[in-house]
C-alpha cells in the first residue's frame, strides 16, 4: 500500500452491525524495519541484504532516503514489500558512511532521528539532520550528550540541545559511555546499532529508569541475529569493536503495534480476531498488549497461524503500561466500554511522542463522553454514555487509529486529518473497511 495514498480530510467511521471476525495481516514492524535498514546499512562493506516484509510508510520512506543521501543504494519494490541496501556501483571504499557531508530531513520520524545520529557519528564528515516543527520539539539531549562524552561533535542548534543536528565526526571513538533512557529507549537502541562500528569496544550504561525495555530487547536480539557480539553486564552493555557482519537476507515481522487496533476491534464489539503470523516469541514487546485484554476479560489464544482475541465482558483494570506504551491510546479506547475505571500508569514519556498522548487522547475520550483525568505519568478512563464527536488528531498516526476502534460501536465519529496514519501504516482504512466486510460476510 503507498504511502502516497489520498485521503479526504475528514473520514466517518460507521459502526459495525455484527461483530468483529476475520484473520487480519498487518503490515511489516515499522520499529523492525528501520533498525534493519540501519543494520543493513552498516553491513554493506561485506555484501548487500535483501530486507523482505518492508512497510512502506512516510517513517521508513524518509530513513531509505537518508539512507540513500548517506551514500547507500537502496533497490525498492513495494509491490513485494522488499529492499535491496547496498553500497553504490563501484564503490570499493570500506567507509562506514560513503558520504562525507550530508543533509538529512527526517520529517517527524523519532526513529530516524535518533538512529541516524549515532550513525552518522560513526563516519567522517560533516552531517546535518533536521525534522519538522514538532520534531524540532521532541528532545534527544540525551543522546548529544552521550556522543560528546565519546569525544564526538554533537551539537543540537536551538537551546536545550534540539534540532536541527549537527554532526562533526572523525569516527566514534572507543570508550565507556552512561547514558539516560528515561525519556526514550531509542537513544540506547540508536547507540547500540551503531556500536560495532566505533573504533574500539565501548561500554554503554544506563543510568536511572529505563522507558520501553522491550525495545531495547529487540535492538539487541537483532544486532544478535546479524552476527554482532553484544553482551550485558547489570545495567550494562559490551559492544566489541570494529566488527563487520551482514545478513543476506532478512523478513521483518508483522507489526504488533499495527495489530493492537484490530485485537481491540475485537475487545469492543464482542468479536474474534486473528492477526496472522505473530506469536508469543515476537521481537515487539508490543504483542503484550493481548495479555492486557485477557485482564479485561478477553479470550487470548497462540496458535501457529498468530494471535487470536475473543471479545468478553469487560472490567476495568489497574496497569503499568511503561513497556507496552505505544498500545495506551488503544487501551484506553477499550476502557470506555468496560465496566468500571481503568487506570494506566508508569507512561510519562509519551507526552514526548508525535503529540503529548495523555492530553491528547483526554481530550478526545472526554468530547465522547467518557471521563479521564490525566497525571503526569497516566490517566484514568471512567466509561461514560457515549457519543460521536469531530475527533482532532494531533497529526499523530495513532490518535487516528485508535479512535477508529470507537467508531465501530459509536456512530459520528469523524476522524480529522484521516491520512495522518501514512506514518506507520498508509493502507490502515483500506484494512478498517475489510474487516468490516469479513465481519458482515461471517
Amino acid at each position: 500500500m503507498s504511502a502516497t495514498i489520498a485521503y479526504p480530510s475528514c473520514l466517518e467511521i460507521e459502526p459495525l452491525a455484527a461483530p468483529a471476525r476475520g484473520i487480519c495481516h498487518v503490515p511489516g514492524s515499522k520499529s523492525i524495519g528501520n533498525r534493519a535498514l540501519v543494520l543493513a546499512a552498516l553491513g554493506t562493506d561485506l555484501g548487500p541484504c535483501l530486507l523482505e516484509g518492508l512497510l512502506d510508510s512516510e517513517d521508513t520512506r524518509v530513513m531509505i532516503d537518508s539512507l540513500e543521501k548517506l551514500g547507500f543504494d537502496l533497490a525498492l519494490d513495494w509491490s513485494k514489500a522488499t529492499a535491496r541496501v547496498a553500497r553504490k556501483p563501484g564503490d570499493s571504499s570500506k567507509r562506514t558512511i560513503p558520504a562525507a557531508d550530508a543533509d538529512l530531513q527526517v520529517c517527524n520520524s523519532g526513529t530516524t532521528m535518533r538512529f541516524l545520529t549515532p550513525m552518522v557519528a560513526t563516519g567522517i564528515g560533516r552531517y546535518r539532520l533536521d525534522g519538522n516543527t514538532r520534531m524540532r520539539q521532541r528532545p534527544i539531549a540525551d543522546l548529544l550528550s552521550a556522543l560528546r562524552s565519546l569525544g564526538v561533535a554533537a551539537t543540537g542548534t536551538q537551546p536545550g540541545d534540539f534540532p536541527p543536528l549537527e554532526i562533526n565526526t572523525r569516527g566514534l571513538p572507543a570508550g565507556d559511555v552512561s547514558m539516560r533512557a528515561d525519556i526514550s529507549s531509542q537513544f540506547l537502541s540508536g547507540l547500540l546499532l551503531s556500536a560495532p562500528k566505533a573504533l574500539g569496544p565501548l561500554k554503554i550504561s544506563v543510568e536511572g529508569t529505563m522507558v520501553s525495555e522491550p525495545y531495547v530487547d529487540m535492538t539487541v536480539s537483532m544486532l544478535r541475529a546479524w552476527g554482532y557480539r553484544i553482551d550485558k553486564e547489570g545495567a550494562a552493555w559490551k559492544v566489541s569493536a570494529p566488527q563487520s557482519a551482514r545478513l543476506p537476507r532478512y523478513r521483518i515481522e508483522p507489526d504488533a503495534s499495527a495489530a493492537s487496533y484490530f485485537w481491540a476491534a475485537a475487545a469492543v464489539t464482542g468479536g474474534e480476531i486473528t492477526v496472522a503470523h505473530l506469536g508469543k516469541d515476537s521481537l515487539q514487546g508490543d504483542v503484550g498488549f493481548v495479555e492486557a485484554l485477557a485482564k479485561m476479560g478477553c479470550g487470548v489464544r497462540y496458535t501457529p497461524e498468530g494471535i487470536t482475541v475473543k471479545g468478553g465482558e469487560l472490567t476495568g483494570i489497574d496497569l503499568d503500561m511503561n513497556a507496552i506504551s505505544d498500545t495506551v491510546m488503544t487501551l484506553a479506547v477499550v476502557a470506555c466500554f468496560a465496566k468500571g475505571p481503568t487506570n494506566i500508569r508508569n507512561v510519562a514519556h509519551i507526552r514526548h511522542k508525535e503529540t503529548d498522548r495523555i492530553t491528547a487522547i483526554a481530550n478526545e475520550l472526554n468530547k465522547i463522553g467518557a471521563q479521564v483525568e490525566t497525571r503526569e505519568d497516566g490517566l484514568t478512563v471512567y466509561p461514560g454514555p457515549l457519543h460521536g464527536s469531530r475527533i482532532h488528531t494531533y497529526d499523530d498516526h495513532r490518535m487516528a487509529m485508535s479512535l477508529s476502534v470507537a467508531g465501530l460501536r459509536v456512530p459520528g465519529i469523524v476522524i480529522e486529518d484521516p491520512g495522518c496514519v501514512r506514518k506507520t501504516y498508509p493502507g490502515f482504512f483500506q484494512d478498517w473497511e475489510r474487516l468490516r466486510q469479513m465481519s458482515l460476510c461471517d
